[in-house]
């Protein structure tokens, strides 16, 4: 039989070359940063050791360059420190904590890395005059931040059918909170109503499981629960986060953060507040220092209490906060905040910023 003309079978397949990584980052603080000057070209200060994807790092600071081309900057580079049988395939940025960081995916490209060996070449390279200025200088102290990507295992997955898409589990959950399909509570907030679904506020916090399944039971016959003391906009957002596990892209100013975060620990939602302090604890300053160092004693936020001590301890910032409505408020919500910084204000000159201290308590 003859076969002219007759259209054969076609095949299709698909294959996919799939890089497992990992993701890790270290802070690095230089203290006393002038007093690292000392150190001679092309010697380096070696990070403590910590481990990303399986495997251990430093980083190596060279205050006056790694060689006498690049003796008037400072350089920092990343290195495996520990013997492998083979390579470490990774990729880095090095960058100030209070400079936005670039992408990560896209910092750099692939570097290679062998036994006790650092990258080909050294980053967060600044010139001395631009990096030598109180703005980013602060107390003779700096900190950088390293993101690294380890590449681990390369195999061949067979893709000739559609692969599955990424979870979407967040949007559903969002888009059930925007349409309020189903919702069965509804919040009465500063004035305004919200509705919501139980099962999802319970199995998200203890404390809206306990107010809305348990013996502390809240609402009336029409299921409307009353929340005092809280902005309409701070709870709103205490929602969203509850659906989707991600703050709104307009929760990023300080004072919306602040209030966030107490609502996240009077829910008991230990995740998002974490989240507030951290981006708190950034954002620092001078003029509010005290009211966010109220806030991180009466909510039990070691690390943002830490980081206000911190900006406290130049004796400059000290007595501009001092200044402060807030430091009023200070004194009287947290008096023992207040003896705390009498103690590290003992060797702060000069002496009359110590008076005005002890003034406070007569």
């Amino acid at each position: 039989m003859s076969t002219s003309g007759a259209i054969g079978k076609t095949w299709r397949s698909a294959s996919t070359i799939v890089a497992t990584k990992e993701i890790g980052y270290h802070l690095l603080k230089i203290d006393g940063y002038s007093h690292t000057k000392s150190i001679p070209c092309g010697e380096c200060i070696k990070s403590q050791p910590f481990t990303v994807g399986s495997h251990r790092w430093r980083l190596c600071y060279y205050p006056n360059g790694y060689e006498l081309a690049y003796k008037d900057y400072i350089c920092i580079n990343l290195m495996l420190d520990e013997d492998v049988a083979t390579v470490v395939y990774a990729k880095h940025v090095i960058y100030f904590v209070e400079e936005q960081a670039l992408s990560t995916v896209n910092a750099s490209p692939v570097d290679i890395f062998s036994s006790r060996g650092k990258s080909p070449y050294p980053k967060f390279v600044r010139w001395r005059e631009d990096f030598e200025n109180p703005k980013r200088l602060r107390n003779d102290s700096f900190t950088i931040r390293c993101d690294i990507i380890v590449i681990n295992d390369c195999r061949t997955e067979d893709t000739s059918f559609s692969s599955v898409p990424p979870c979407d589990l967040r949007q559903h959950f969002g888009d059930l909170l925007d349409s309020q399909k189903g919702a069965d509570v509804v919040f009465e907030v500063a004035g305004e109503t919200m509705a919501a679904h139980r099962c999802v506020l319970a199995a998200r916090s203890s404390v809206f499981c306990a107010e809305l399944f348990g013996s502390m039971k809240e609402g009336d016959s029409a299921g409307v629960v009353r929340i005092e003391d809280m902005e309409a906009d701070v709870f709103r957002d205490l929602l969203f986060f509850a659906y989707t596990g991600t703050l709104r892209a307009t929760q990023d100013e300080d004072f919306k953060l602040q209030h966030l975060l107490v609502a996240a620990d009077r829910y008991a939602m230990e995740r998002l507040k974490l989240i507030c302090e951290e981006k708190l604890c950034r954002d620092v300053e001078v003029g509010t220092v005290a009211t966010v160092l109220a806030l991180a004693e009466q909510h039990h936020c070691d690390n943002l209490k830490k980081a206000c001590f911190e900006l406290l301890s130049s004796q400059a910032n000290m007595r501009a906060a001092m200044a402060t409505d807030g430091f009023e408020h200070l004194r009287r919500s947290c008096p023992s905040l207040v003896d705390e910084l009498i103690a590290m204000s003992l060797a702060l000159p000069p002496s009359h910023l110590r008076c005005k201290y002890l003034g406070y308590h007569g």
